[in-house]
This record gives structure tokens, sequence and C-alpha cells, in this order.
């Protein structure tokens, strides 16, 4: 396996599902984002990553809105939200845009994301080790993704030709800590998503995540974040726990390619 640098996330947050350090489905979000708003991105980021090989998904003609806002809580300053376009919660893949805010309120970067595939870890085994608790698993320096796995959840050969080549895998890096580190821990903290304006409906989940990034053939970077989430609550409803482990990839876009209103 491997991982890439922590990102810095949020330090404000909303109420209702998660205390006072939860964000407000509310409060001034970067971006001047909220539940609802219209979201339009320039699709020729998208197009030229894939174009050079990349996994991400383009978003689909109904992927115009925020459907839920989520902040994620880490050891760190400045601010990481997910504005999502679609939650993944109907029998569909996550798409969210993904926001880091600076300690000094700036936004640093803005992150197109969709859901590459779900993993549900059935043994204690596989879940020390994509919590990386025995110094081994997420958190570790390299991640490779194979061109079997990837054809076993649905991607055509005229796909996976343009990802791998005549590769069998492509390699991705840890973006934290030294390249001389085989293993660092992963970070963890805690996401609280709003689905509704009220802060009625939503959930709130602990992580484990580690950020890898590779370099496309054409230039620019391509980043897998691969996140453990162990479900705490469901709108309110402690009862409803799981776990399971979400691989995303990400695209970083110049922020004066995307308009919210």
């Amino acid at each position: 396996m491997s991982w890439t640098d922590a990102y810095n996330y949020l330090r404000n947050g909303i109420t209702k599902l998660g205390g006072a350090d939860a964000p407000r489905a509310d409060q001034d979000l970067p971006l001047r984002a909220r539940i609802g708003s219209l979201v339009r991105l320039q699709q020729s980021p998208l197009l030229g990553a894939l174009a050079n090989g990349s996994l991400i998904a383009m978003p689909d003609a109904d992927d115009n809105r925020i459907v839920a806002v989520s902040q994620i809580r880490l050891k760190q300053t400045g601010g990481l939200y997910r504005y999502y376009l679609a939650t993944g919660d109907a029998n569909e893949k996550e798409k969210f845009l993904q926001v880091y805010q600076n300690a000094q309120g700036k936004v640093a970067e803005v992150m197109y994301c969709t859901q590459l595939a779900r993993v549900i870890p059935e043994t204690v085994e596989d879940q020390e080790a994509y919590m990386g608790l025995a110094n081994a698993g997420l958190g570790d320096r390299s991640y490779t993704l194979w061109r079997a796995q990837l054809g076993d959840i649905g991607l055509d050969e005229a796909d996976l030709d343009l990802v791998f080549g005549k590769d069998e895998g492509v390699d991705y890096w840890r973006d934290a800590g030294s390249d001389d580190e085989e293993f660092i821990a992963p970070f963890s903290g805690t996401e609280t998503r709003i689905d509704h304006p009220s802060g009625s409906l939503g959930m709130r989940q602990e992580m484990y995540f580690m950020p890898y990034m590779r370099q496309l053939r054409g230039g620019g970077n391509e980043y897998l974040l691969i996140t453990t989430e162990i479900i705490s609550s469901v709108n309110g409803d402690a009862s409803k726990r799981g776990i399971h482990v979400d691989f995303v990839i990400g695209i970083p876009v110049e922020q004066e390619r995307i308009v919210i209103q």
C-alpha cells in the first residue's frame, strides 16, 4: 500500500447532528456554498485528465446541485469541507467537491472527487489493515491498483487500456511524511454530513484515511483517497452502525473554474 500527505481540516461546524463541533447547515461555508446551491464546473481539466489515463468519472447532467455538506475534523489547522453532488447512499457512487481552507481562512485547494469502489472489510485482520493498527496497511509508502481489480468492478477494456496501457498495475505514492518512512499512521478524525438545511438529516462517522498520488502521463496529478469509515449515527440514530472502505479518485481544479450559486 501507499498513501499521501495530510490535509488540514475544518475549524467551524454543523450543529444538530454532531454537537458544538459539527458544521452548521446555515454557516458561512467556503465559496458561499449551501445545500441546494447550483454548481457550474468547467469540465476541461477533467477531460484532460481522462485523456491522460485518469480514473475520474465525469459528472452526470444532474450532478449540478449540492445535496449535502460535510466537515471533516482532524487534529490540524485550517479546514476541509466536502460538498456532495451525490452522497452514494442510494446505490450510487459518491461525487463531491473537496475544499481545503487554510488557517488564514482562504481557499487553498479544490478537488473534484468521484468514488471508484467501496469495500467491506469482513475480517478483523482486514479491518486492522485498513485502519493501520498493526503499523502496516493504510499508511504504507505506496499503493498499487491492479488492472484485474478494476475489471472486476466494471471498467471496460477500452478504459483499462487507457489507464494501464501494457502494465498490469498503476502505483500511487503516499503524499504524507518522508519518502524514507515505510509506514506512517493514517490520519484519523470525524466527518459530520448534513443532508437537509434544518440540520435534522445526515450522518456522523469516524474516519481513518491517507491520500496517495500519481502523475498522469501528460502531466498533472491524480489523487487516490483511501478512507476507512465507521458510521456512528444516521439521522441521529446511533443504532445504524457499519464499516466500509472508500476508494476515491480526485483531480485538483482551479477555483476560477468553479461557480457556486
